[in-house]
C-alpha cells in the first residue's frame, strides 16, 4: 500500500508527523503538506502565483499552498509526482490520500470549511481513495497525540477493512476523554446539518467572531453528538451533494 500525506496544519506540525508514525507501519508514506498553516481554507486552489516546493527530508514536501493544492501536484497528472517519489505502482486504487491528523474536530459543517477536509475530497474528485482524520481537543485542553495516535490506528484498522466507494471521503473525528487511556466506540454516522451559534461583536468598528465550539448546537446520533459524547466518529462523505431523482 501507499499512501500521500497532507494536512492543512502545515508541514511541520505534530499531528502530521503522528499520522506519519501511525501509517509508516503499514504503507509508504509521502509527505506533501503546506509550507504552514492553512486552517480554514477550505477548497481553495492557487491558479495565478507560482508555488514553491521544498524538499525537507526523504518524502517530506512542503508546498507553498493550499491543501487541495497538495493533493493536486501530489495525485494530479495520472499521480506523476507520487510515482516518481513512490514507484510507478502508485496510482488509484492503491495509492490514498489521507489528511490530517488535524488539531481540532472537522465535524459537521466544518468539512466544507476545513482545508484538511479538502485535500480529502480532492483527491476524491481525482479519483483516489481518501480519508481525512481530526483530534478534537477539550476546552482549555491539548492533545495527548499518542492517545490520537492509538485511537487513529483503530480507526484506519476498520476502514481499510472496507470499501470506499467511488465519488466519496471518509471523515473521522477523534474524541479527547479525560481519560485518555479509555477505549472508544467507533461509530458510523452522518454530518450533523446544524449551522454554528455565531455572532459578531462590534468593537471600535471592527466585528470579531464569538462562538463556542464545544457547546455548539446538534443532533442525536450525527457525527457532534458523537464524538463530543467520546465515541469515534466516521462519515463518508460525497464530493458533490445528494440529490433525490427518484419522483
Amino acid at each position: 500500500m501507499r499512501m500521500v500525506l497532507s494536512n492543512d496544519d502545515g508541514v511541520d506540525a505534530e499531528g502530521l508527523a503522528t499520522l506519519h508514525d501511525v501509517l509508516i507501519e503499514r504503507a509508504d508514506c509521502l509527505i506533501v503538506a503546506p509550507s504552514g498553516p492553512q486552517s480554514g481554507v477550505g477548497h481553495a486552489v492557487t491558479t495565478r502565483t507560482p508555488m514553491g516546493l521544498t524538499e525537507h527530508g526523504p518524502g517530506r514536501f512542503g508546498l507553498d499552498g493550499t491543501p487541495a493544492d497538495c493533493a493536486r501536484v501530489a495525485l494530479g497528472s495520472r499521480a506523476a509526482f507520487a510515482r516518481k517519489e513512490l514507484g510507478e505502482q502508485a496510482r488509484a486504487p492503491e495509492l490514498w490520500l489521507i489528511a490530517g491528523i488535524n488539531h481540532g474536530a472537522n465535524l459537521g459543517m466544518d468539512v466544507y470549511i476545513s482545508g484538511t477536509a479538502a485535500a480529502a475530497r480532492e483527491a476524491a474528485i481525482l479519483g483516489f481513495p481518501a480519508i481525512a482524520i481530526s483530534q478534537y481537543v477539550g476546552k482549555h485542553r491539548t492533545p495527548d497525540w499518542s492517545a490520537s495516535a492509538a485511537r487513529a490506528r483503530r480507526a484506519f484498522d476498520t476502514l481499510f477493512e472496507r470499501t470506499l466507494r467511488p465519488g466519496m471521503f471518509w471523515n473521522v473525528n477523534l474524541p479527547h476523554p479525560v481519560d485518555e487511556s479509555s477505549e472508544h466506540e467507533i461509530v458510523f454516522c452522518p454530518l450533523d446539518p446544524s449551522p454554528h451559534a455565531f455572532e459578531y461583536e462590534n468593537r471600535d468598528g471592527r466585528l470579531h467572531w464569538i462562538s463556542d465550539f464545544h457547546n455548539r448546537p446538534r443532533q442525536k446520533d450525527h457525527d457532534i453528538d458523537v464524538c463530543m459524547g467520546g465515541r469515534i466518529s466516521i462519515s463518508e462523505i460525497p464530493i458533490q451533494p445528494f440529490v433525490d431523482n427518484s419522483s
